[in-house]
């Protein structure tokens, strides 16, 4: 057992009490996401913590994302009956195992070489979509081929309309479930983590280089055959800009500032599938997402990566319900980390929840192993909650929410 602090680091470990968390090598003894996290930060270098963790601004998007979870208290009821509790529900009309997804997140071979298939074989084995990054470092086509796959596809828009018509055409060909078009990272957020440690130029700074020696374990499970590469896009780049640094420019260089509403309806002409718009913290958003034709939309502030000072995807879910009803399905992301989290966004209307830095964690400390790990325990205390509650289904958690600054008397 270690004791976890290291103050000014990136984003720490909390403090107070001082606990002890798990970051030995087996993955079964970890108990909660903070033991995944601990083990994470022990094995990774600072600068991809800082990439892992860092959100936007002053980072106080990133801050709401948890805090709001706070806010939100059940008021448990007893003499239930909580000897059957079920967290099943069908996404896109298949059960899933519970109401959630492995989000899309990129450059996931920063953490481990072959991540993005390690986050797909977890998914598959525990019966969960998993939604693969166009900025991930697996081709499309080798991560479609793990069996018994629920293989999403996130599509960022960048360079001329051929690029995105290829991309969506090559989702199809894969069979991929359902197309997720990312629409609030136009324009890069402002990381000053990324800045501070220069993590994108091509040779670090010296202390940058010292700390990942100190990672031989993190060196050996990543770097060992060179630095990854945007596998499913490097086509699309032209020779001169193919280096991992340079191809991350020139990407970002290309993401039209203009995207609009017009062009989702022109990417939801051309895919056949169900569709969802990521990335809508407006209630004014959900008026042309209707009339777009898309499926759903996924709520959240791009893990707080994006806008500082930006309301959190749970502050507008219970008044997006009443405003679209089941005209739209309604997931959301952001702040994941427990059982209780999940059911607090299902009971405020969520029909499904998008996990993105928790799987991450159990990726960083123990690959396939810890992303399968992680689900697990997000689904063991959700169930246990359930009974502490006294709310056998998802459907009866809405009555037993409330605010904290509405408690009774």
């Amino acid at each position: 057992m270690t004791a976890f602090r290291e103050r000014g680091a990136a984003a720490q470990m909390d403090d107070r009490p001082l606990r002890s968390y798990y970051t030995g090598a087996n993955p079964a003894l970890a108990v909660d996401i903070d033991d995944l996290r601990a083990r994470a930060h022990r094995l990774t270098p600072r600068f991809v913590l800082e990439y892992l963790e860092g959100g936007a601004g002053q980072e106080t998007t990133l801050a709401r994302e948890r805090a709001v979870y706070g806010e939100w208290l059940f008021m448990p009821r007893t003499l239930m009956d909580e000897a059957r509790r079920d967290l099943t529900r069908p996404l896109l009309g298949r059960d899933a195992k519970m109401p959630l997804l492995v989000g899309p997140t990129g450059l996931n071979g920063l953490f481990r070489r072959g991540a993005d298939l390690e986050l797909a074989r977890a998914c598959a084995r525990f019966g969960l979509p998993f939604v693969q990054s166009t900025m991930s470092n697996e081709r499309m086509e080798t991560v479609a081929g793990v069996e018994g796959l629920r293989h999403w596809w996130q599509l960022y828009v960048f360079g001329p309309d051929e690029i995105w018509q290829s991309l969506v055409d090559r989702a199809a060909a894969c069979g991929c479930e359902a197309l997720v078009v990312t629409t609030n990272s136009q324009v890069y957020g402002q990381r000053q983590w990324s800045t501070r440690t220069r993590s994108e130029q091509a040779l670090p700074p010296p202390a940058v280089l010292f700390d990942m020696l100190r990672h031989p374990g993190w060196l050996l499970t990543t770097l060992a055959r060179g630095m990854p590469e945007f596998s499913n896009v490097v086509d699309y780049i032209p020779k001169a800009h193919r280096g991992f640094f340079d191809s991350a420019y020139w990407i970002r260089g290309q993401m039209p500032a203009a995207l609009s509403w017009r062009d989702i309806a022109r990417i939801r002409a051309r895919w056949k599938g169900p569709m969802f718009v990521k990335g809508v913290l407006n209630l004014e958003d959900l008026d042309p997402a209707l009339d777009s034709g898309v499926d759903g939309v996924m709520m959240g502030s791009h893990g707080g990566r994006q806008a500082d000072g930006a309301v959190s995807a749970l502050d507008l879910l219970g008044r997006a319900k009443d405003r679209v009803g089941d005209r739209l399905a309604l997931y959301v992301s952001g702040g994941l980390r427990h059982g209780a989290d999940l059911l607090k966004a299902l009971g405020l209307g969520a029909d499904a929840v998008i996990a993105g830095r928790a799987p991450l964690y159990g990726l960083c400390a123990y690959g396939e192993a810890g992303v399968y790990r992680a689900l697990e325990i997000l689904c063991d205390e959700a169930l246990n909650e359930m009974a502490q509650m006294g709310a056998p289904s998802p459907d009866q958690l809405g009555r037993l929410l409330i605010r904290r600054d509405r408690l009774p008397l």
